[in-house]
């Protein structure tokens, strides 16, 4: 049996880190929780700069070990402390479906959904720029019906046929539009995915201390 008693997670809701805090309850592994103050940036404090260097969230501490950026976290978890049904491993046929949904939630979506975040809600009002906002929005939107028309037709998740840490990775992007008032008009095929998402035991604690969440 693998040694799991060393994992910590450096977290703060809202953030990337929920995403890592999900699998981690997906998979029921035992894990520290150390709290990252967000309230201004950089997160934490110049302790923190000793774990994450860019004193940025989510940072994973395996045994003394340290790795940063969610999605490659969501790979390492399944991988060192597999095997998971929430990984398509490469003998299944939708393999290719996984990893590309699974990178999606973080390459394909993010630009659109950050800018979008920071010109109508996190830059002061008068940094915010109207035209990044409704050039970020109409992208968005884009990136939606590409997950509404090509990720989720016929299907409620978006490889085999189960729950996996792609739906992970774009379900956190999900969310982010809801925090942000910009989820209203996704595709309805989008908003029950998000449903059926939220719904699982696990994002509730994920997800935890958040109003919006559900």
């Amino acid at each position: 049996m693998v040694d799991t008693s060393g994992l910590r997670l450096f977290h703060a809701p809202r953030t990337r880190s929920v995403r890592v805090r999900w699998l981690l309850e997906e998979m029921d592994l035992p894990y520290t929780l150390e709290t990252v103050p967000f309230a201004q940036r950089p997160a934490g404090d110049e302790a923190y700069g000793e774990i994450h260097p860019l004193r940025k969230v989510p940072a994973l501490e395996d045994k003394g070990r340290v790795m940063f950026e969610s999605v490659a976290i969501l790979q390492y978890l399944m991988g060192r402390y597999g095997p998971t049904d929430l990984e398509v491993t490469p003998d299944e046929a939708d393999y290719d479906l996984f990893l590309q949904w699974l990178h999606y939630g973080e390459s394909g979506m993010i630009l659109p959904v950050t800018l979008l975040l920071a010109h109508t809600m996190l830059l002061p009002e008068k940094a915010r720029s109207p035209v990044i906002a409704r050039s970020a929005k109409r992208d968005t939107v884009k990136a939606l019906s590409m997950l509404a028309d090509h990720g989720l037709a016929g299907r409620d998740y978006l490889a085999a046929d189960r729950f996996t840490a792609a739906d992970i990775s774009v379900g956190y992007m999900l969310f982010l539009l809801k925090i942000i008032k910009q989820f209203d008009d996704a595709p309805a095929a989008v908003k029950a995915y998000f449903a059926r998402l939220t719904a699982r035991p696990s994002w509730s604690v994920a997800s935890a201390m958040d109003p919006v969440a559900g």
